[in-house]
């Protein structure tokens, strides 16, 4: 279509200017949501018990009178973006019936509620700290240089080395990765079948040991470790079947039935993961079918998954491009990834959320 003098060209402009707007200003919805998490507002709307009215909500905040205004424009916006809904007015009697329109949690705020077991909050401030989004802004200028991730080229460091020369960032982000590994106990509820059979696990890259603690408990026969670098396990209790072995996965790996791996993968590049599963398969003590390694990271599936899902899982790939040297893999990518380190078959076992269960084994 010519779209300077063809038919329908200002309407055809019009639709193209309001994608591009769309994408430039996408960021506000995760901005938004930010600022939501860091007033407390989905806890704010959640402990009032009932819906939350404008005023009600300002006095809460503490919100100077000026800025309520403002503060109705961000719940129209968290509104629109499906975190919040509006409910029918509530009539104040004591102000002669007037009614004013209230705020109620939706199901995606409740996730983010910090008392919930499976709050998310800490996620969502890890992922949009300054630190992670200032290094977009050096993506273009990577493209064009020799830096190894765009992080590296903003502060001059690695990802998990800036974790740990910045405590208070790197506490934030184990924070973020354990609330999402506390969605384990509804998994491993589902999917018992995984762990029968296996006396030991080792969790590596387990942090705090959050998915462990879960397995433990849901399995008090199984012995769990968890594996990580010694200055993430420092000081950390062992607890009846759970212990903590600090080391380096790309050196040695503990001996076990099984081996978990839960959103670690997606963290390096192709040749160090057909190293680090190369040393899976050394720790893999089991000759038998129980010995396997236990996979839970994305599997991008174009083809046959929801439009939005596969958008949430490019999403990811590119943070991992901008964080680390990692990425989001296909199926074949998957596959591929086994038969090089020497493996033998697989199999995709569920998928939940943006990640899937893989079962890799050795013989």
């Amino acid at each position: 279509m010519d779209l300077v003098n063809g038919e329908g060209a200002s309407d055809e402009l019009s639709r193209l200017q309001s994608h591009l707007y769309k994408n430039i200003l996408s960021f506000t919805d995760s901005m938004s949501l930010y600022c939501a998490i860091q007033l407390g507002i989905p806890d704010i709307i959640h402990n009032h018990g009932q819906p939350i009215t404008l005023k009600q909500l300002a006095s809460k905040l503490r919100i100077h009178p000026q800025k309520t205004s403002c503060m109705h424009r961000l719940m129209r916006l968290l509104v629109h973006s499906g975190f919040i809904t509006k409910t029918a007015p509530v009539v104040h009697e004591d102000q002669e019936g007037e009614e004013e329109e209230a705020y109620a949690l939706t199901a995606s705020s409740r996730v983010v509620l910090e008392d919930k077991v499976t709050g998310l909050s800490p996620l969502v401030q890890a992922i949009l700290d300054p630190a992670v989004v200032n290094s977009w802004y050096s993506l273009g200028d990577w493209f064009r240089g020799t830096e190894l991730t765009p992080f590296v080229k903003e502060h001059g460091m690695g990802f998990f080395d800036y974790c740990k020369q910045n405590p208070e960032y790197g506490v934030a982000f184990d924070e973020g990765m354990a609330s999402d590994s506390r969605l384990m106990s509804k998994v491993i509820k589902d999917y018992k079948t995984i762990f029968e059979g296996l006396d030991s696990l080792v969790d590596v890259g387990g942090g705090s040991g959050t998915v462990s603690r879960i397995i433990s408990e849901a399995f008090p026969h199984i012995k769990c470790t968890v594996f990580d670098l010694p200055h993430v396990v420092a000081n950390l209790p062992d607890d009846k079947n759970l212990k903590y072995v600090g080391g380096d996965m790309f050196q040695s790996i503990p001996a076990a039935d099984a081996i978990l791996m839960k959103w670690i993968l997606h963290d390096w590049s192709d040749e160090e993961c057909i190293d680090i599963l190369k040393r899976c398969k050394e720790a893999i003590r089991s000759k038998g079918k129980d010995g396997k390694i236990i996979i839970i990271d994305v599997v991008i599936n174009e083809e046959e998954e929801q439009h939005d899902i596969t958008k949430a899982k490019l999403f990811s790939d590119a943070l991992m491009m901008i964080l680390v040297t990692g990425k989001e893999r296909t199926k074949k990518e998957w596959e591929k990834l086994f038969l090089d380190a020497g493996f033998s078959h697989y199999k995709i076992v569920a998928p939940y959320g943006l990640k899937s269960l893989i079962e890799v084994y050795p013989y």
